[in-house]
């Protein structure tokens, strides 16, 4: 939380009402003259983002890649396309053949708009041998979106989810009360959970160089599996983004309405979720075709005071202008700030390394080491690319995360860098070391993914707060924070799938999958094995990785 002068500056900004979030967006929408560009977007998930890795990470272009979700612009719409059309026959003529097959359910395209429409089915059974527990996902799902003219365009998801998920998975909704990254459990302590779980965004790009984002969705900054900037873990919030896109410069802020489900309640205790304001600001920079960098700042302030007292609104807060900071502390402060750096360098055609680093409490000393917890950062080192060893659409992550303890925590947990009480960086939160390795290789309707993953880890003892759960408040103290304090864990998960692609426009596969998962304590060693198999859909993420 790097708050001084900067936050005082900014605080109010993230306080500001949707109602008037809303009426900026207009302005600034019809402020500017209709121009040629287009607004259409792709809804993220890094299985899907990872099929880019051929165009983003060329030699031949200088894309931002660590944005996301990504505007289609002219350098990766043929790969776009070129997914959205795979296993394409023209021959086709049986309108059900073809909607099974080839085509959304409903597609129309006029000269002034176009609109499309699918059913999204995901079903799936399985097995958790460890624990003799019969699994199941029922959902049933749509996707909606188009274009007016070449400048507007909408887009939404929606889910309606019934699962029975092996038991390690449902221990983590019970304790949370919340489907990781999703929604709210209507089933609290049963054995089968009930949630539902929507997308909805307006894009407008009234010219090529701006484009206005109002929705219900997230935001992923980096270009890893992971991000300990921005990701999509947490679930989905209202939120309006800005992007200007201005060569070799890209820049992007954005406001976010967020909730805390854990925060004590006005009135009575069972009012409405606490609610908190982010703000985001994101500027990449591409050196050259080969090199970028990127800076990057947040703020987290709570709606009310704990009395149910609104903050005021200061004008000052919709200053798009990106702030400096400097790394004073004051734990009384009742914002929470961060900032934090990205890079990334082609080393080869199709092949680039990246890091982030992360400034949350910064001292002098003990930067990377100990020291107290003062001094608490996190960083992220990787290589990703396409076509490994020569092998067409053979696609490869490889990547280590580390957050020291307390990271992301704020003296009023209200206020801590979360959404609905989970991080808005790592799912490991903080107080920990990870590697990942991931690889992904398609050929005709077939798709291999394979995932191996090593974290170690700290939980907090009962009663005691060690560093990794990011809701608890923050205390300083001359504690030693050495990552992995408290109860040393390591959790060993591997996965893989194999699914068979029936339709490409929203992603309907027959999928077999697989899931080992270990998690050993001086106390404890869990062990499961999942079995799946199912007709899945969407682009969506879910993560089961942690």
């Amino acid at each position: 939380m790097i708050n001084n002068t900067y936050f005082v500056a900014m605080q109010n900004i993230y306080r500001l009402p949707v109602k008037k979030i809303t009426l900026i967006a207009i302005i600034m929408a019809f402020a500017v003259q209709f121009g040629k560009a287009q607004a259409v977007y792709v809804p993220y998930s890094y299985q899907l983002d990872q099929k880019f890795n051929a165009s983003i990470y060329s030699l031949d272009n200088s894309f931002h890649t660590s944005l996301k979700p990504f505007l289609v612009d002219s350098i990766i719409a043929p790969k776009y396309n070129e997914i959205m059309n795979r296993l394409y026959d023209s021959t086709r003529k049986s309108w059900v053949i073809r909607k099974i097959f080839n085509e959304h359910l409903f597609d129309v395209k006029t000269k002034e708009y176009t609109f499309y429409a699918d059913y999204l089915p995901d079903l799936q059974v399985g097995t958790d041998v460890n624990h003799h527990i019969t699994t199941d996902l029922n959902t049933r799902g749509y996707q909606l979106g188009g274009t007016i003219g070449n400048n507007f365009f909408f887009y939404s998801s929606g889910y309606e989810n019934q699962g029975k998920f092996p038991a390690y998975y449902s221990n983590i909704i019970n304790s949370i009360n919340l489907i990781p990254g999703q929604a709210y459990n209507r089933n609290p302590g049963k054995a089968s959970a009930d949630w539902s779980y929507v997308s909805a965004i307006v894009s407008y790009t009234p010219i090529k160089q701006l484009n206005i984002t109002l929705g219900q969705d997230k935001t992923f900054i980096g270009d890893g599996y992971r991000s300990l900037l921005l990701s999509d873990f947490a679930p989905n919030y209202p939120l309006l983004r800005l992007t200007a896109n201005l060569g070799k410069v890209q820049y992007m802020i954005e406001w976010a309405y967020m909730e805390d489900q854990g925060a004590p309640r006005f009135d009575t205790p069972f009012g409405n979720n606490r609610r908190k304001w982010g703000a985001f600001h994101y500027l990449d920079w591409n050196v050259s075709k080969r090199l970028s960098f990127g800076y990057y700042d947040a703020i987290i302030t709570s709606e009310a005071n704990d009395s149910g007292q609104l903050h005021s609104f200061d004008p000052n807060f919709v200053d798009p202008i990106v702030y400096s900071n400097s790394f004073n502390s004051t734990p009384s402060q009742p914002d929470n700030a961060l900032m934090g750096f990205t890079g990334k360098y082609k080393i080869f055609d199709k092949t680039a390394v990246y890091a982030q680093v992360l400034l949350d409490r910064v001292s002098g000393s003990g930067f990377f080491s100990g020291g107290n917890n003062s001094n608490t950062n996190g960083v992220q080192i990787g290589i990703r690319g396409a076509d490994l060893f020569k092998v067409n659409s053979f696609n490869y992550l490889f990547e280590f995360n580390t957050v020291k303890p307390y990271t992301y925590q704020s003296a009023q947990p209200i206020t801590s860098y979360t959404n609905f009480e989970e991080p808005l960086g790592d799912p490991l939160g903080a107080n920990f070391r990870e590697f990942i390795g991931i690889l992904n290789y398609t050929t005709g309707p077939f798709d291999f993914m394979g995932q191996i993953n090593y974290a170690k880890y700290g939980t907090s003892p009962t009663g005691t707060n060690a560093g990794n759960d990011v809701n608890q408040p923050y205390v300083a103290s001359s504690a030693p924070t050495s990552v992995g304090q408290g109860i040393a864990t390591d959790l060993y998960y591997a996965e893989g799938t194999v699914s068979v692609l029936i339709n490409p426009k929203y992603n309907l596969r027959f999928e077999v999958g697989g899931v080992f998962r270990a998690e050993k304590t001086a106390l404890a060693d869990n062990k499961t094995v999942w079995l799946t198999f199912g007709l899945r859909s969407t682009f969506r993420q879910l993560y089961h990785d942690f």
